[in-house]
């Protein structure tokens, strides 16, 4: 167990050595991943925030059924009736016209308007949850109760909540295209790093390998070399999605106001952080690996009495 923790030790050394060797060098490619992986990062974190903004705008979708405005009792009895013996309703609830303006009395600013009233203007209403609440099935709830006796409109609520889930999806998926094309790029952007420094320490590696060094050992500081680039790569990531989240919500402030709701952007999760630095490190580490097994399986060992000779 101490050799393995004293070799994995040279390894990390001799791969902080190379990183101080080649600053800029090593600079330039941390940047790369930075920004490769800021992208896919900043709108998943944005489309997270947007649906975590819409569901405390709205809950689930519901139908507000009304009713004509001098409909009377047996009107709105044949209106529950139907509605409670319809396949497609899940559950009713009536709101009297007289507490729809008691509610109106209390919002801010229209008190002094509904005072002012002589009559009330207000219909009685149902609002109504649906079993399918699907888009299409709404809208067919919608039009089906519209054309009902007594019934003066039917209104749909919160049915862009479901569209803006269906585009929420779809930008996910946009999210996880543009995140594999990126790590495929990170991935090749490590491979050509890896393969550079292994060209320029080839005939190091030829004469580790004649005096009986294995290929773990050889291997293992590029591996720690590809890892800790791609882990500081998703570190400068996370710090950069983190700064374009202060800015945004800097701007926001002034939209704030004008919502009840607060809107502002949150910074990633602890689960999502942890995910990008792991994912980062291991992109990291996989670019390393392809490159040195690549070029260790070329190498041949029966020429290495020739060339030392």
């Amino acid at each position: 167990m101490k050799t393995w923790l004293h070799q994995h030790r040279l390894a990390l050394n001799e791969t902080l050595r190379r990183f101080r060797r080649s600053p800029f060098a090593s600079v330039l490619n941390v940047v790369v991943f930075a920004i490769a992986l800021s992208l896919p990062t900043g709108f998943y974190t944005g489309l997270l925030n947007v649906q975590n903004f819409s569901q405390q705008l709205a809950g689930e979708p519901e139908l507000s059924v009304f009713l004509d405005v001098d409909a009377k009792a047996d009107d709105v009895n044949t209106i529950k009736t139907k509605l409670e013996q319809h396949a497609e309703i899940n559950g009713i609830h009536f709101v009297p016209r007289d507490q729809a303006l008691e509610e109106l009395r209390k919002s801010a600013g229209l008190s002094d308007v509904v005072e002012s009233l002589t009559a009330n203007p207000l219909p009685d209403a149902f609002v109504v949850q649906v079993k399918r609440q699907t888009a299409t099935n709404m809208e067919t709830l919608r039009d089906e109760m519209g054309r009902w006796p007594r019934v003066a409109y039917v209104q749909v609520d919160a049915v862009w909540v479901q569209r803006l889930a269906a585009a929420l999806k779809l930008g996910k998926a946009v999210v996880f295209l543009l995140a594999s094309i990126l790590s495929f790029s990170l991935v090749a952007i490590t491979f050509n790093t890896i393969r550079l420094q292994m060209l320029t320490q080839k005939e190091e590696i030829e004469v580790a390998k004649f005096i009986g060094a294995t290929n773990p050992f050889i291997r293992r500081p590029f591996l720690y070399h590809g890892a800790l680039l791609g882990f500081i790569g998703g570190i400068v990531a996370w710090f950069v999605v983190a700064g374009c989240i202060v800015l945004l919500n800097h701007y926001l402030k002034e939209l704030a106001a004008l919502y009840p709701t607060m809107v502002y952007f949150t910074y990633p999760g602890l689960a999502d952080t942890i995910s990008l630095l792991l994912f980062s490190a291991w992109l990291g580490w996989l670019g390393a690996w392809l490159s040195v097994t690549k070029h260790l399986w070329r190498l041949d060992p029966v020429d290495f009495s020739e060339k030392l000779a």
